[in-house]
């Protein structure tokens, strides 16, 4: 019988694939692990649904395994695949080692302040909430340390899957068009990203976001 341990220990699995996705050599496989990532999730969503007999989420990791699972990595792949800047190799960013040390500082403090959330239901997936809010520093913590564009585009991917998630714990019976109004959010939002990416490639043969800080007339 499922349970809502299958749901903290899939949420654990997103820490892994966000890193990943953050430590990914190149941004087509960044792309892969987080489609790889948006399975988990979608997974999370069926075994929410199995065990809260909830139709709503069923509608909601189909949409997810549509958006998140197969659309915005093949246009990541489509478009990022094009570009590369040998200079930024895996992103520019911390070394591997700081990132991970980062990254388990940010889900043991999640841990530590989603103790003290009394919501009702909230008590067996105190876990999955904790990563879910990990999930979307971890996101902001990739943008904000990473120089490779196409990298801060996966930041901005992994703290949509850390709000996603958040939604589907605590506000899951919400209409299906909330759900797909964020999932559209991060269709258009990668969509335009990686158009800019491309512009900005084309134009200084560069994906270093330093590069962007002085305007030319």
């Amino acid at each position: 019988m499922l349970s809502y341990t299958l749901v903290n220990g899939l949420a654990g699995l997103l820490i892994v694939t966000s890193q990943m996705v953050i430590l990914a050599k190149t941004s087509r496989d960044s792309a892969k692990f987080y489609a790889i990532q948006s399975l988990v999730l979608v997974l999370i969503f069926l075994t929410l649904a199995k065990i809260q007999g909830n139709e709503e989420l069923y509608l909601w990791s189909v949409s997810a395994f549509i958006t998140k699972v197969v659309f915005v990595p093949l246009v990541a792949l489509k478009v990022f695949g094009k570009l590369h800047d040998e200079k930024l190799g895996g992103g520019g960013g911390l070394p591997p080692i700081l990132s991970i040390a980062l990254s388990g500082v940010v889900v043991i403090l999640c841990f530590v302040v989603v103790l003290g959330v009394s919501l009702p239901g909230a008590a067996s997936i105190k876990p999955a909430l904790a990563v879910s809010l990990a999930h979307f520093f971890l996101g902001l913590s990739c943008i904000v340390t990473q120089r490779n564009i196409l990298k801060q585009v996966f930041g901005y991917c992994l703290m949509e899957n850390g709000s996603h998630l958040t939604l589907a714990l605590l506000a899951s019976g919400a209409p299906e068009l909330v759900e797909v109004g964020i999932a559209t959010d991060a269709i258009f939002a990668v969509v335009v990203m990686a158009v800019l990416g491309t512009r900005i490639f084309q134009k200084l043969q560069t994906l270093d976001a330093r590069q962007l800080t002085s305007l030319k007339g």
